[in-house]
């Protein structure tokens, strides 16, 4: 039964550790996050091509 509290613990330190180091380190691109708007985009720099 100790084993398997160890291994438990374990685990929890890992995904622990894992979310740090993605939250605050390395931020990996399909964990979302803010996307640039293109500035040039129609209809955001007033070139009248929307209606």
């Amino acid at each position: 039964m100790e084993i398997l509290q160890e291994i438990l613990v374990l685990i929890t330190f890992l995904i622990a550790l894992g979310y740090m180091v993605t939250r605050f380190i390395w931020k990996p691109s399909f964990a979302g996050g803010s996307k640039k708007k293109d500035k040039t985009a129609c209809g955001v720099s007033g070139c009248g091509c929307s209606d």
